[in-house]
């Protein structure tokens, strides 16, 4: 009797592990097309995701560099170190602008970022967590209350 109530609660012990494992593994599988990595264009620049592999990139977009065509812009964002060509098709946010921070969701295609959303910051005041933190890395962050 001992020895069938031991064998019994190893084998609970161990199905309840394997449900765990198998939890784990369907959350992973799930939540990779979901997570969505930042980059600087620092960070390009050093280590370059692969092509079609969606990320964010965020920076100030460089002064002169919009050209707008139709319902496409092109423009430059860049971090004061590294620069990254960006092209995206649809309806800018009403803030975006030349020398504001930005962050674009979208993949790299022949070293030309092409954004499917882009976000701007929503006043004078504030810009992203990660633009800010990877401006201070590069040494251009300026806040805007100096």
């Amino acid at each position: 009797m001992a020895g069938l109530k031991k064998t019994r609660r190893i084998q609970l012990i161990i199905a309840g592990f394997s449900c765990l494992f198998a939890g784990f593994v369907v959350i992973y599988l799930a939540a990779g097309d979901a997570l969505q990595y930042f980059y600087s264009p620092s960070d390009i620049a050093d280590n370059r995701p692969m092509d079609g592999q969606i990320i964010r990139v965020g920076g100030l977009v460089a002064e002169e560099s919009m050209v707008k065509s139709g319902n496409t812009v092109e423009f430059i964002v860049t971090d004061g170190g590294a620069t990254v060509p960006v092209s995206f098709t649809g309806i800018l946010p009403d803030l975006f602008g030349e020398g504001q921070g930005m962050i674009a969701t979208g993949a790299l295609e022949n070293g030309v970022f092409q954004a499917q959303e882009i976000l701007a910051k929503h006043d004078e005041e504030y810009m992203p967590k990660e633009v800010a933190d990877a401006l201070k890395k590069q040494g251009v962050f300026k806040p805007t209350g100096e």
